[in-house]
């Protein structure tokens, strides 16, 4: 790693392009299930919306590697944000139950595999003393919250419908992102700080 990669911060432009498209995903959401998802004018803004994020991702990845701006949060959260968007169109094609079901596991999955990543990421960022704390925090932090959010959205999607469900996972995206934003820091950095 150069002296340059060692020392760039978390607020860079490839990463605010990286937030921008998290913060996008509630916005294409709501535009893909306005009036049902049937106005064909919601339809057209949803897929303009998804364009211009796609657009940041190419922008962002191209910029942080040819300006040596790569960092561990933009390695997180690029992830994130592309799952999190390509998730919340999936949910356009939603007409059943059954359908919902199926893309809620897939998302699961897509979730789980991130999750493995993130605490895989404990050995990177602290001393080999502190991994196991850090990673049985992280575990136990992780199903607690499952357990949560299982519960308060079984009851939700029971009580409500499936729609402010999806929604609610662009924002549960962009408060994950936003945290790993504040809390992930480089190596280096976090000593010289």
């Amino acid at each position: 790693m150069t002296e340059q990669t060692a020392t760039v911060g978390n607020w860079n432009l490839p990463n605010v392009l990286t937030g921008v498209r998290i913060l996008l995903v509630p916005v294409f959401g709501f535009a893909l299930l306005h009036e049902g998802g049937d106005s064909i004018l919601w339809r057209c803004l949803a897929t303009a919306v998804f364009a211009v994020a796609m657009v940041t991702d190419k922008i962002d990845g191209d910029i942080a590697r040819s300006r040596g701006l790569v960092t561990n949060f933009g390695k997180i959260a690029d992830p994130i944000a592309d799952k999190a968007m390509t998730g919340m169109a999936f949910v356009g094609f939603v007409s059943s139950p059954y359908a919902a079901i199926a893309l809620l596991c897939l998302g699961g999955f897509a979730h789980q595999t991130l999750s493995v990543t993130v605490i895989t990421m404990s050995s990177d960022l602290f001393k080999r003393n502190e991994v196991a704390t850090v990673a049985g925090m992280a575990g136990t932090c992780g199903n607690g919250g499952v357990l949560v959010f299982s519960l308060i959205i079984g009851a939700l999607v029971a009580a409500i419908g499936y729609t402010p469900f999806f929604v609610c996972l662009g924002v549960l995206d962009l408060i994950g992102a936003l945290i790993l934003w504040t809390l992930v820091r480089e190596p280096n950095a976090a000593r010289r700080s």
